[in-house]
């Protein structure tokens, strides 16, 4: 019977072992409010962050808005009585997610704005897209189309936006105008989708096709977007090529079609490295200590943190993807994950 006892016991003890290293890794639960998960950049930034805080240690839950202001403020509610290590959000209404940020920093619990800058109350930390120099490769790649076509930089454009509340959008807006004021032959008619309904940018495309039958290039801010803009133009009897597109977050759909024709560029969105430098940080975010401003590697990219009014902010470069380099497995449209370990910034 002792025998017994003490084998009993001692593999009891071998397998408290085996859990006390595991136990010891947890660091806490985060929890991801995510705007919606209707577009494949939604879906792969909970997946992304998952991976990451995973290998830093922490436990992620999501919590799905539906793109509903007033479910992710009760969703933000509900999570702040739970305290847990802290708040990443990517806001579905940048204004009215305001007071909510405040209560949960007020409750001791850091909030991390992801993807989706917020300028008008402090976080903790903000992880989002050079969005402005999105704007100004799209430019760039714009220019090479129009001059391509028509041989100089000349043309009409059609820039299908995203939601007019959202600074993603906005920003993009600001990058790519900026950029080609300097051409007064190129004439550029901005819309916006609203809600980043893609059934929105198809009625955009498809008026303004009728309405402007000479337009040279559609640039829309998301690739869910251009796949709108292609129904509307195959309805208008278009094929590849008849109309130039681009468009500014490197979704699977994007990349499917460049491979098919329609699409010209799909400027990036690093959605990879925004999603990593949360990892990077998040011990420093949790713990409440300081994110010293500079140059950072993330995932091979020269990333910036920088000291703002609403807190530090890295801002994560994007990249032109066109049929030339559109396998490329580095751009998270083809969906392959990288293999590289996250570590936490000393």
């Amino acid at each position: 019977m002792k025998r017994i006892l003490v084998l009993v016991f001692g593999i009891l003890a071998l397998a408290l072992a085996s859990l006390t290293p595991a136990m010891s890794q947890t660091k806490g639960t985060v929890y991801y409010m995510v705007p919606t998960l209707l577009d494949e950049f939604q879906t792969g930034s909970v997946s992304a962050l998952e991976l990451f805080l995973k290998q830093v240690g922490y436990e992620v839950k999501t919590l799905n808005a539906d793109n509903k202001t007033d479910a992710q403020q009760s969703q933000m509610n509900d999570v702040i009585a739970l305290k847990p290590a802290a708040i990443i959000l990517a806001a579905v209404d940048f204004n009215a997610l305001k007071p909510s940020i405040e209560a949960a920093r007020a409750a001791g619990i850091p909030v991390v704005e992801f993807d989706r800058q917020i300028t008008s109350t402090p976080s903790d930390f903000t992880s989002v897209a050079g969005t402005v120099e999105i704007g100004y490769v799209a430019a760039e790649q714009a220019q090479k189309l129009l001059t391509a076509k028509n041989g100089s930089v000349k043309g009409k454009i059609l820039q299908v936006l995203g939601d007019p509340g959202d600074p993603y959008t906005l920003d993009i807006q600001k990058g790519f105008e900026e950029k080609l004021k300097a051409f007064p032959d190129v004439k550029i008619i901005s819309l916006p989708a609203m809600q980043w309904e893609a059934s929105n940018a198809g009625t955009i495309v498809a008026d303004q096709m009728l309405a402007n039958p000479d337009i040279d290039l559609i640039f829309s801010h998301a690739a869910h977007l251009s796949v709108a803009a292609v129904a509307s133009l195959e309805a208008a009897g278009k094929k590849p090529g008849d109309v130039m597109l681009m468009s500014s977050n490197g979704a699977p759909v994007g990349l499917d079609l460049i491979r098919k024709g329609w699409l010209n560029v799909e400027v990036e969105q690093p959605l990879y490295a925004q999603a990593a430098a949360v990892a990077m940080f998040m011990d420093k975010i949790a713990g409440k200590q300081e994110i010293k401003p500079g140059e950072y590697d993330v995932l091979g990219l020269k990333s910036t943190v920088t000291r703002e009014a609403w807190g530090p902010n890295i801002k994560i470069p994007g990249a032109a993807i066109t049929k030339d380099n559109v396998d490329n497995p580095a751009f998270w449209g083809n969906q392959k994950p990288p293999t590289d370990t996250i570590k936490s910034v000393e």
